[in-house]
């Protein structure tokens, strides 16, 4: 019998869903950022990685790079906390 001791002491499984749901929403923006530039035959991601991803009229390109911005200034954060969550895991795990 394991015992999970990081996910019961910290929030470290609600940070890395966090980091993963982030990579998706990158990926979505970075393809229509893609087809923005590129046009209709320009790179585009495998479909699993853009699920819902078709927009409903013309691709604003600025509009994209401030999400994909806004996104990964979200990313960083996140990753700091869970850093953070770690660090303070094993400076606790020292001690004792």
């Amino acid at each position: 019998m394991s015992i999970n001791l990081v996910s019961r002491t910290t929030t470290a499984d609600e940070l890395k869903a966090s980091l993963d749901a982030s990579v998706q929403r990158t990926r979505v923006i970075a393809d229509r950022v893609s087809r923005a530039s590129m046009g209709p035959q320009g790179f585009t991601l495998p479909s699993d990685a853009t699920q819902g991803a078709e927009p409903d009229g013309p691709i604003d390109l600025e509009s994209e790079m401030v999400s994909l911005a806004d996104e990964q200034l979200r990313f960083d954060a996140t990753a700091k906390l869970l850093r953070d969550t770690y660090a303070g895991l094993r400076e606790s795990l020292k001690d004792k």
